[in-house]
């Protein structure tokens, strides 16, 4: 398959540059598989389309402030450090900017000395292993130093990092957020559960991976980013009694899908586990878990894009995205949802 087939045509005046004040008012587009209908709704409906025994998988990942800006201790030049996962204590893997000016041995001062970056190792695709010294707890001076690293099209600044979270986050290690659960709010998850649906937390850090354009020609030719996961006994226990009881599982947003997809075996039973996964989900996947999503609007080309082409077919999705534009929903990570059914 050619990286052509999952592009569309979108103005840049739709990509959001800031949240909505009320997260449950933002657009729902309706994309029921079976019919190829499309819906026009708003997402505090979603509520129509969730049944009593159904379950929602919620990512609960929180994205740390991982983008640092220091200068290089040699030369006093700016430098840029994003923080994508931590590989062992003081180890992160990151991304560092200007890359060609540093080398394996150069440290990176931020905040006047409180925390110094060390490269010492320079992977294949470019990012930088990096160690940290500093004085006292490194999540506190993170707190104190770091910014919320907002995806590259977002030009404006946001006002409130806790806009950036989803209202359920909890386990600290993602460099961005698990959009799709931005709409949901505490009254609105209170309300479903009062209905009987059940909810099950799973853990996926969302890294850059998810940022970056496909280079390759064709889909197969990609190489996934890994990012880690977590799922507990209790939570594939959950899931399974909902499959079990012929509930639906609904994952909110693609990360939650990857990581059910990962841990589903070819019995469609799910299994606990932590690790990391590559996986790469693209027209041709037969899905082993998920039954209907809840996701943002992705960019063109990207393996998001791929990912829910996969469930609802190309030719629906792209007919959906078309139909956003002209109807002018918002988009990407700030915008409007999508619930394929």
């Amino acid at each position: 398959m050619n990286i052509q087939d999952f592009d569309y045509f979108l103005p840049e005046e739709l990509i959001a540059q800031t949240p909505l004040a009320d997260r449950t008012s933002s657009r729902l587009l309706v994309v029921d598989r079976n019919s190829g209908e499309l819906a026009h709704r708003v997402f505090s409906d979603i509520t129509d389309f969730i049944k009593p025994g159904d379950c929602l998988v919620l990512n609960n990942t929180r994205v740390i402030p991982a983008r640092l800006l220091g200068h290089r201790e040699k030369s006093g030049g700016a430098a840029e450090l994003l923080l994508l996962r931590q590989m062992e204590d003081d180890v992160w893997e990151t991304l560092v900017r200007p890359g060609k000016k540093c080398r394996i041995g150069d440290r990176i001062v931020f905040g006047e000395g409180k925390l110094t970056a060390e490269i010492i190792k320079v992977k294949d695709d470019g990012n930088r292993l990096v160690r940290f010294s500093y004085d006292g707890i490194f999540n506190e001076i993170l707190a104190e130093l770091g910014e919320m690293p907002l995806p590259p099209y977002i030009k404006e600044k946001l006002n409130d990092p806790e806009r950036y979270q989803t209202v359920y986050s909890k386990v600290e290690g993602s460099a961005a957020a698990p959009t799709a659960g931005l709409h949901f709010d505490k009254d609105l998850l209170a309300r479903l559960e009062a209905m009987g649906v059940h909810i099950a937390y799973v853990t996926l850090h969302v890294g850059l991976g998810t940022f970056r354009p496909v280079k390759a020609e064709t889909v197969e030719e990609h190489t996934m980013h890994s990012e880690v996961y977590s799922v507990n006994e209790e939570t594939a226990a959950l899931l399974n009694q909902v499959k079990q009881n012929g509930g639906s599982v609904i994952c909110v947003g693609t990360t939650a899908t990857r990581v059910v997809e990962t841990l589903a075996d070819e019995n469609g039973v799910m299994h606990p586990g932590t690790g990391e996964t590559s996986i790469f989900i693209y027209p041709g996947y037969t899905f082993k878990f998920t039954d209907k999503l809840i996701t943002n609007f992705h960019l063109p080309k990207s393996t998001l894009v791929m990912l829910v082409s996969a469930l609802a077919g190309r030719e629906l999705i792209l007919k959906a995205y078309e139909e956003a534009v002209k109807e002018r929903y918002r988009f990407f990570s700030f915008g409007d949802a999508m619930f394929i059914q």
